[in-house]
């Protein structure tokens, strides 16, 4: 008898995927249509898999969802990383301005474009379709954040045109202190929206929290950064864009060593890279309520 799962698909023992005859006889008989012996030995192939494998798949904890999108769709999470890794890892060296790299990442407007802004956004609409929430959220907001990151450097945007002294100049605007003011607000809220993804990582794993850790403190030091500049103190604000760029390069190691994990797991190489789980550590809240119920009852 197959067992149901958390999902709500079947799970079948050992005898029903390796009893040869006795599997054959319980999905094939010779009154069973074609197209509806395919579908229950489609149920009874699914996969329950254990909520440290679910987390490290999904960065996130595991949940309940009706279908069976899970097992019909790829996984889109390592595709969002992606994106998100070929768009920060330069970026960073931009900003540590190693190699002569620099220029607030400018040359690297494309990625921006089409590796953060385009593949976190199918990440997220991937995420979304899937049910899984929290993933759908960061790799949506940060979809947003690299397509506006792209569109104040690209200058047919006239991002930076507004603050130019010179309406025949308008690169000009990109140096001004107006502009670096303004610009400075959208960094702090990104990290304050860092915060928030940091306190609900604490339920996924290690290296996620890293992630959200660092760029806390990566948002913080370039909103400071760009308030120095507008303040014509270049000396402080280079040097703190390029602590903020060490930063994010440690967000990046963390984010490289996860993504490798994850293409691992999705081929289900015999070699398992951990990542931390704390989905199992940190119990949650409807965890902790069914835990007091039973206690009562």
């Amino acid at each position: 008898m197959a067992e149901k799962a958390h999902n709500g698909t079947l799970n079948p023992n050992r005898e029903e995927i390796h009893g040869g005859d006795n599997y054959s006889s319980t999905y094939l008989h010779d009154d069973v249509p074609s197209d509806q012996a395919l579908r229950r030995i489609k149920t009874a192939g699914s996969i329950s898999i254990s909520p440290e494998q679910f987390e490290k798949l999904f960065l996130s904890p595991q949940n309940n969802v009706k279908g069976e999108l899970r097992s019909t769709l790829a996984n889109p999470t390592p595709l969002a990383l992606l994106g998100f890794l070929l768009s920060l890892t330069p970026l960073s060296f931009d900003l540590m301005g190693l190699r002569g790299a620099g220029g607030s990442g400018a040359a690297g407007i494309g990625a921006y474009f089409f590796m953060g802004g385009l593949l976190m956004i199918l990440g997220s609409i991937g995420e979304f379709l899937l049910g899984n929430t929290f993933p759908f959220v960061v790799f949506g907001s940060f979809g947003g954040y690299w397509l506006t990151f792209a569109s104040t450097l690209d200058p047919n945007f006239g991002a930076t045109s507004a603050y130019s002294p010179d309406p025949t100049k308008p690169y000009l605007g990109a140096t001004s202190p107006a502009f670096f003011a303004s610009f400075a607000y959208f960094l702090l809220f990104m990290g304050l929206l860092c915060l928030i993804y940091l306190v609900a990582a604490l339920r996924t794993n290690v290296v996620f929290v890293v992630i959200f850790a660092t760029l806390v403190v990566a948002f913080g030091l370039l909103a400071g950064a760009y308030w120095q500049l507008a303040q014509a103190n270049d000396a402080m604000g280079g040097q703190l864009i390029v602590v903020a760029g060490a930063f994010t390069f440690v967000t990046c190691l963390a984010g490289w060593y996860i993504f490798a994990a994850q293409v691992l797991a999705c081929v289900d190489f015999p070699l398992s890279i951990p990542v931390g789980d704390l989905s199992t550590l940190i119990k949650g809240a409807s965890q902790r309520k069914g835990k007091t119920e039973n206690y009562s009852a």
